[in-house]
């Protein structure tokens, strides 16, 4: 599942800024009305730079991000709940609307004339690591949606935030400043909360052992999403050496067809394809819901990576960072009123500290950018 989440390349300086500014002026206590009106005025100063198409196109793709990524996470739920077994289907039909990406990619290259990033041997064995870490990470988040509600998996699923920090910090030497490691503490913190609360939101037919698999593969999956963030962006620094919206799509489309690889083989041993008639027959709903919700899964899937790809593109990392902090409310809260999924006191603690360790993130993430921002005009 390849990754859309926040990457933050920060200045080194940005320390050493911030310790000429406390013995070159004296402390003053922090502002929140002063921090807004910068907000404010940035935000106005950003609107009035950009031309109108711009933000109509950043709407679309946030709206993209916040309706189909929810929807895929639904609908990945909703086919184990009526009736479905195999998690190598599901991992299997998050990257099957790889050619969705590439009906888009192709277009630029017709009419904006621009040619493809030329493939040599390190840049193919890239796609191909991913590609296959990507295809484990979709298997790992199967499990989840198979023993988990969908609004607990997508609150542990929300801890890849901080793995992405954690790696991007290790692999790509983003510094960490004391908020973001402040946003890692507080998921973390979140995600302790909903392994002591398991007994409340386990269903009926679920085993205390799958219970703590599904939530196990979780974790483990927002792991290797942070870890396929890092990687992603250390591919872009030292062999792309550039960014641009149409690289990004072709780094999408050749992952998400190398993923598709992968999956198709797992599908092969497994005798999953075989087996799809039989399911759909047993499937609550007929076999017409059956194929619905495949297809919407790899649809929605698909459109939810595209609009994460436009917005850091189109906006910036800590918008995409602001705009996945919101559709983890949303998703829970779909869960709850569309698939009754069950919302004790814990799990709402457990989201407010979520919600807290995103806006931690990225308030720390704005502050970096601020201070990256005046280190290069000086």
């Amino acid at each position: 599942m390849t990754n859309f989440k926040d990457d933050n390349p920060q200045s080194n300086l940005s320390v050493r800024l911030l310790m000429d500014e406390t013995t070159e002026h004296p402390s003053a206590p922090f502002s929140y009305s002063y921090w807004m009106s910068n907000v404010k005025k940035s935000t106005r100063e950003a609107y009035e730079a950009k031309p109108f198409s711009h933000w109509i196109l950043l709407l679309f793709s946030g709206a993209a991000m916040l309706i189909a990524f929810p929807a895929s996470s639904l609908l990945s739920r909703l086919y184990f709940s009526n009736g479905g077994k195999s998690k190598w289907i599901i991992s299997w039909v998050a990257v099957a609307g790889w050619p969705i990406t590439c009906l888009i990619l192709l277009p630029t290259y017709i009419f904006q004339k621009i040619k493809p990033t030329p493939l040599n041997a390190k840049l193919l064995l890239s796609y191909v690591v991913l590609g296959f870490l990507s295809a484990a990470d979709n298997l790992m988040y199967a499990y989840a949606y198979a023993y988990l509600p969908a609004s607990t998996s997508s609150l542990l699923a929300s801890s890849s935030l901080a793995f992405s920090a954690l790696f991007g910090y290790l692999i790509v030497k983003n510094p960490l400043n004391a908020s973001v490691i402040n946003s890692i503490v507080i998921i973390t913190g979140a995600m302790a909360i909903i392994a002591l609360d398991s007994s409340s939101d386990r269903y009926s037919y679920i085993s205390n052992s799958q219970y703590f698999a599904g939530f196990f593969w979780d974790i483990m999956g927002s792991a290797l999403h942070g870890l396929i963030f890092a990687l992603s962006e250390l591919l872009f620094v030292k062999l792309l050496g550039r960014r641009s919206f149409h690289v990004a799509l072709e780094q999408q489309v050749m992952v998400s067809l190398i993923a598709f690889a992968f999956t198709t083989l797992g599908m092969v041993v497994s005798n999953d394809f075989q087996g799809m008639s039989h399911e759909a027959k047993s499937f609550k709903g007929g076999e017409s819901l059956y194929t619905q919700v495949l297809v919407w899964s790899a649809v929605t899937f698909q459109l939810g990576v595209l609009g994460a790809t436009a917005v850091l593109f189109l906006a910036s990392t800590v918008m995409a960072g602001v705009l996945n902090a919101v559709r983890v409310p949303i998703t829970s809260v779909a869960a709850v009123i569309l698939m009754h999924d069950p919302m004790s006191g814990f799990k709402i603690l457990s989201l407010v500290l979520t919600f807290w360790g995103f806006s931690s993130y990225i308030y720390g993430s704005s502050s970096s950018n601020s201070s990256t921002q005046a280190s290069s005009s000086s």
